[in-house]
């Protein structure tokens, strides 16, 4: 989406002694209801103020950035480009719609500094958010840095957040950090600085009155690096960060962006409204490149069995995978992962007779790699077989030629421009042997499933594998769930690993089965991939068994019914011609709500699954709507799943 620049107007900066109307330095949504008010203050310095309905959202917040060559900090508007209407259409396999459309207004902003070298920023602006971005537009042969960023996000004093903590480099296990994987801050006052160096990660959530705010950046490419919030925002003020030095494939990697011209930063993404408008949003999407891939007919989304969430390294043998293959038959399920050490646990012989079975089945298989090099210490294998291009084609084409469908790969460096073109680098040759992707230890989505529809999953979440590490991260799951539906897989494919019925060997398992279940339409991912064992789900009731099986595997919309961020969720997703409603509840008291459903056109009753009499038992029962209205309970710490 990078757009040439021209057809500029006047804009009248406070600052400039210019005799024009106020509505000069406004720009709109579609709608009317959403403005970004640009001005420049006493010391020179660019500000964008953001309004819905008149109401202020982001206070006077700072525009600019640092180069090498030159500093954008003071700037003056030069001009603003003509008004462009832009919409398009797009398919996403892996996301939360299949077929989306967008539609917003562009303007280009032209800048210059107190030297007067020029910068575009262009701004984006949709019904339910906005996004800008830094363009050096024109070509050079030397090699430009930009060294910081000024961005700002500022909110009224009387706002509250909900934050993920950022981990300081290699600050945890087999130096593997950071990846995205800590519980949500919730419900804090703005300012509140971080626990960790490393500030905040995005997606970062906001009340700001009556409106919601999600920060987040979409349509980054390898010429610049991945950003975050810095740890302190004085009096509300959150600002940009670049990544530790660490988080690159080699130690000597820079981890500022460092490219000849054109470069483009990646957008700076606001989503505000309703919840239901930031969860229903497909803006990170929108605003990515579109397909890279020509051939899209071998990318197949479905659902997966999986064996190590429950039963780890020792269950990666034959015999217990041939199990998993059958189990995964047995549900109709797409594919079987198997996990770490495969190479030396089964080796490539055997792994060719599973794959060669599990055709006789139906069932495709993904493997797992390590795409670690020497930036951590881990020692799980296949260990350095994905870093040299020539070494990962040789890979991809001979897993390919054995009939492996996808990889699943491990405990990437962090988000340095290195390490994004090595993301970059394995999405593409992945795609050209037909090869699926689901990213581990991994940064957050930033819209890569647009441009690489290959790309199944990432996790950058504290998933299920680590309610079976330790009690305190269990006992949080629930409010830790009820918060990744309105942050984490807001932007993107979650790879969480839900639905477990069974226990957790040497856990409590604090969430109920109907909460399990409900997590199978509430979270969202390209493959989902089950933690549920077969012998725990041949216990379940032929009714559950029977509901998981027709998962739908690719969703065509989605709709917030209800809900508040790490207390309760009420979403429905629709698939073909049926409607999938389901909520949970992380708070300790029965909730009852009435559900409005009436933009939903049900005309039908569905059926119900909650819980039983204990929360390991389920419930089946008819439900009917009453004018488009529904009364539920959830049990504490539980859930349902209604079929339309």
């Amino acid at each position: 989406m990078k757009k040439v620049l021209g057809g500029l107007l006047p804009l009248f900066v406070i600052a400039l002694l210019v005799s024009c109307s106020s509505e000069q330095n406004t720009l709109t949504s579609p709608n009317g209801k959403i403005t970004v008010e640009i001005n420049q203050d006493s010391t020179k310095v660019l500000k964008y103020t953001v309004k819905k309905d008149g109401a202020t959202v982001i206070e006077p917040s700072t525009l600019g950035l640092v180069r090498n060559d030159a500093d954008f900090s003071s700037l003056e508007v030069v001009n603003i480009g003509t008004k462009r209407n832009v919409e398009g259409t797009y398919v996403t396999p892996a996301e939360k719609r299949l077929n989306n459309k967008f539609k917003a207004n562009e303007w280009d902003l032209r800048v210059k500094n107190p030297q007067g070298k020029e910068m575009t920023i262009t701004f984006h602006l949709a019904d339910n958010g906005l996004a800008f971005r830094y363009a050096f537009g024109e070509t050079s042969t030397e090699e430009k840095t930009i060294e910081k960023e000024n961005t700002s996000f500022k909110f009224a004093t009387s706002a509250k957040a909900w934050l993920h903590p950022h981990d300081d480099v290699k600050n945890c296990w087999a130096q593997t950090c950071p990846s995205y994987e800590d519980n949500y801050i919730t419900d804090v006052a703005v300012g509140t600085e971080a626990p960790k160096k490393a500030g905040w990660s995005f997606p970062a959530l906001y009340k700001t009155g009556e409106t919601w705010v999600l920060l987040t950046e979409a349509g980054l490419e390898p010429s610049y690096c991945g950003t975050r919030l810095a740890q302190s925002s004085p009096n509300g003020e959150y600002f940009i960060e670049f990544p530790q030095q660490g988080e690159s494939v080699k130690p000597t990697d820079p981890v500022t962006p460092i490219s000849k011209l054109p470069l483009y930063s990646p957008w700076r993404v606001i989503m505000l409204g309703g919840l239901n408008d930031i969860v229903e949003s497909t803006i990170v999407t929108d605003l990515s490149e579109p397909s890279r891939i020509q051939n899209i007919d071998f990318i197949n989304p479905g659902l997966a069995a999986w064996s190590w969430g429950i039963e780890k390294d020792n269950s990666v043998n034959y015999d217990r995978q041939k199990q998993y293959i059958d189990y995964a038959s047995s549900m109709t399920w797409e594919y079987v992962l198997i996990d770490v050490e495969w190479d030396k646990r089964i080796g490539y012989a055997r792994i060719q007779e599973l794959i060669d079975y599990a055709k006789t089945k139906n069932v495709g298989i993904i493997l797992w790699y390590n795409s670690s090099g020497d930036w951590n210490t881990t020692h799980y294998t296949p260990k350095s077989a994905l870093l040299e291009k020539d070494a990962r084609r040789t890979e991809f084409e001979r897993i390919s030629k054995m009939g492996v469908k996808g990889i699943k790969v491990d405990f990437w460096p962090g988000d340095a421009p290195s390490a994004i073109q090595y993301y970059y680098d394995v999405l593409q040759d992945a795609a050209d042997y037909k090869l699926l992707i689901n990213f581990h230890g991994t940064t957050v989505p930033r819209g890569w499933s647009r441009t690489f529809p290959n790309l199944m999953s990432l996790e950058s979440i504290k998933g299920f594998e680590f309610i079976t590490f330790a009690q305190e991260t269990a006992d949080l799951a629930p409010q830790h769930c009820a918060t990744a539906i309105f942050a984490r897989n807001v932007v993107g494919p979650m790879d969480f690993t839900p639905v477990c019925f069974g226990e957790i060997p040497g856990i409590q398992k604090r969430t109920s089965n109907g909460f399990e279940i409900a997590l199978s339409v509430l979270f969202q991912s390209g493959i989902q991939h089950f933690v549920e064992t077969p012998e725990s789900m041949a216990k379940q009731p032929d009714y559950v068994q029977e509901y998981m099986k027709n998962v739908p595997r690719v969703w065509d919309d989605i709709k917030l019914i209800d809900g508040f961020p790490a207390k309760y969720a009420v979403l429905a997703r629709r698939s073909g011609d049926k409607w999938y409603i389901a909520g949970i509840n992380a708070e300790t008291e029965i909730k009852s709500l009435n559900l409005d459903l009436s933009a939903l056109n049900i005309q039908e009753e569905g059926t119900m699954i909650t819980d039983g009499d204990t929360n390991r038992a389920f419930n089946q029962k008819q439900v009917s709507l009453n004018n488009g209205k529904l009364n539920v309970e959830i049990q504490p710490n539980g859930g349902f799943v209604i079929v339309f």
